[in-house]
Formats: C-alpha cells, structure tokens, sequence
C-alpha cells in the first residue's frame, strides 16, 4: 500500500517547487524588461550623482546619500542575482556563508591593522557601519564583483575553464583587474582614502592585498558551485553578467572623469571581455531597449 504521508510530502515538494519556479520566473521577467534601465540608466546616473556628490554640486540630503547608494547597487545587482539562484542551493549558501565572514573579517582586519591593503579609512558612510568600522553591506559591494569575475572567466575560456589550474588564477587576475578599476574612481569621487598611493592615490599594496582576498574568494566560489551546472545556466541566461556591464559603466567613466587613464583603460578589457561572449550587440542593445519591449507586447496582444 502507498504510504499516504509520502504522497503528501511528495506534494508538498512538487507545490514548493512549482511556487518556486513561478517566482523564479517572474523575477527573470522584471529583469528582462528593464535591462537597459539597470545596466545602463542606472550606472549612468549613479556616475552623474557620486561625481556631483565629489564636486560639491549636490545639496547635503542627496550627496553620497547612502540609502540612494545602496538602493542604486542592490538594482545593478539584481541581473547577477536573479541568473544565480537556480544555481545557489544549500552547499552553495554554505560557501557564500563562508565567503560573507571571511570578506568581514579581512576588511576589519584591513582597518584595523592596515594590512593586507595598507592604510585607509573609509570617508563617508556607505549605509550602516558594522562596529563603526565598515559597511555592514560589504558583502554586497564585494561578492558580486568576484562572482562576475568567475563567470566572465568561464565564458571567455570555455573549454579552457575546465582546467583548475586556468580558471582560478585568470578569475583572481580579473578579481585584481576590477580592483584596478574600482579603487582610482573610489578615491577620486571620496569613497575611502588611503595615507599614501602610487597609482591614483591608490598604493601598490593594496593590490597586494586583493591577490590574497581574491585568491580566498575565488577558491570559496570554485568550491560553492557544481561548475557545468553554472555554466550551462550562465550561457542560457542572457542577462546574468549585465552586472559587470553596469559596473564598467559607472567606474570606467568616473574613471576616465578624473583622468585616471590607465584604471579605464582597464574598463575598456573588461568591455572586450563581454563583447568576445556574443551577447552583447547592436541587437541586444536593441532587444533591451524600454520601447522594444513596448512593441513586443504590442504585436503579442494585436
């Protein structure tokens, strides 16, 4: 005889799953519909409103306002984010569980002992400060600049990525990259400041010090994820990097702002980067456009 309790919990399952699934894919919806308003509007105000918050432009309630900031990141984020949860299971949670303590403690340790980066001290408040010390929603700001890191390494590499001995190190040397193109523009428009810097008021050292957080990070995101099941995800999932988009956007332009010609030329890599994976176009551009969406919806309804 069938166990009724099994028939139960099996439903229970297939209903989570399918409520689940229904979710899921309304969020991919939202997002496909909008992609030209996160990866590019947004990065492009955000660069207009830091760069007049610097200047002196911006009355004091909207320069560096934190909730527009983290308001502003949370959207640019949610491509990456959205792509990546078919993906993120228990084991996965686990590792970025890992990854958020570990990116914690490293920038605690960072400010408190100015090492591995060297001396710096954030100058405004990028929303709450854990202890007073450091943005609570660090792991926000850091995480997905490794994961976008990972993904375009797996992309770009295809065949080649399966190799540990590729992989890892191409991700920690594009994690690095994007420090290079970060920090400049983060010292220029008064993110943090460090006491002395070679490369854009950034010191070398620091850079030093994303080879070993990278190198951690790396390894953690390596071991969070079935690595095949990723890639077929991210390849199927044609909006999952415009994170990284959005990202080239707003810190390459501040960058090339404040003349920090070698950080944005670094930004042009990455625009190189996502151009060699063939999904992004003059067609994509069109496809993300708000109106084509509009007209979209249109011939669907006529």
């Amino acid at each position: 005889m069938d166990n009724p309790n099994t028939d139960a919990t099996d439903h229970e399952q297939r209903n989570v799953s399918e409520r689940r699934g229904a979710v899921q894919r309304r969020l991919e919806e939202i997002i496909r519909e909008n992609r030209f308003t996160i990866a590019v509007v947004f990065p492009v105000i955000g660069a207009v409103t830091l760069v007049a918050s610097a200047e002196g432009w911006l009355p004091e309630p909207l320069a560096y306002n934190p909730l527009l900031i983290l308001f502003g990141t949370m959207v640019m984020r949610s491509p990456l984010i959205v792509g990546l949860l078919p993906r993120i299971g228990w084991w996965a949670l686990g590792c970025l569980g890992v990854l958020t303590a570990y990116t914690y403690a490293i920038e605690m340790i960072g400010v408190r002992t100015d090492w591995p980066y060297g001396a710096f001290e954030y100058t405004i408040q990028l929303g709450p400060m854990l202890f007073g010390e450091v943005p609570i929603a660090l792991p926000l700001f850091f995480i997905p600049l490794v994961l976008n890191a990972y993904l375009l390494t797996l992309l770009v590499f295809g065949d080649w990525s399966e190799r540990l001995l590729v992989r890892v190190p191409v991700a920690i040397v594009a994690v690095v990259a994007i420090d290079v193109v970060l920090d400049p523009a983060a010292v220029a428009i008064g993110f943090w400041a460090f006491d002395s810097g070679g490369f854009y008021g950034v010191p070398l050292s620091n850079y030093g010090g994303w080879v070993i957080s990278g190198t951690v990070a790396v390894a953690l995101v390596d071991l969070a994820f079935d690595r095949k099941a990723l890639l077929e995800r991210v390849r199927e999932c044609e909006f999952v990097l415009d994170d990284l988009v959005s990202f080239v956007l707003l810190w390459g332009s501040i960058n090339v702002l404040y003349g920090n010609w070698l950080a944005a030329a670094v930004a042009g890599l990455f625009c190189l980067g996502l151009f060699s994976t063939d999904r992004y176009d003059r067609e994509m551009v069109l496809t993300a456009l708000p109106w084509s969406n509009q007209e979209a919806s249109t011939v669907e309804n006529s």
